[in-house]
């Protein structure tokens, strides 16, 4: 991982700067049970099949990860040499964890798992993403996603 105190002062100026939204702390809805949930993964870690185009710089859009997807068959696509990719590398439930849920799914905890699972690359503005997202969202509708796990890398 970066450690600030590490950085150059170019660097921590530039982060240190960055603008941090902020949010209502209130539910937004009140989701189903679990055991009733269809469930998608969105994931910021830049993940990629080995296949697929590489994120590019402040990038917006994501990539899609079939739920049969293998760990040995993604890539995580950050650009910044700053970023720890060791987690991912020992075990691709950190930022992606659909064996986990797969288990709950067979383990009736969880309802189902989407057949398609996104990942965005964390470093862009999310605010230059919303056009995208919105997009997103409509698909998840059509593929009757109730819940997102949101896991930001």
């Amino acid at each position: 991982m970066a450690l600030i105190d590490r950085m150059s002062e170019e660097e921590k100026t530039s982060i240190l700067s960055l603008p941090c939204p902020s949010f209502e702390k209130r539910v937004w809805v009140n989701g189903k049970p679990l055991k009733q949930t269809r469930l998608v993964v969105i994931s910021t870690a830049g993940l990629h099949r080995k296949g697929d185009r590489p994120f590019g710089f402040d990038a917006t859009d994501y990539r899609i990860i079939p739920v049969a997807t293998a760990a040995d068959e993604l890539v995580m696509g950050h650009l910044s040499t700053n970023f720890d990719r060791t987690g991912f590398q020992q075990d691709w439930n950190v930022v992606f964890p659909l064996d986990r849920l797969k288990e709950m799914v067979a383990n009736g905890e969880l309802g189902s798992l989407a057949e398609y699972h996104y990942s965005f690359i964390g470093a862009t503005d999310p605010r230059k993403m919303e056009d995208t997202v919105r997009r997103l969202a409509g698909i998840l509708r059509k593929d009757k996603v109730d819940s997102v796990l949101l896991v930001p890398v």
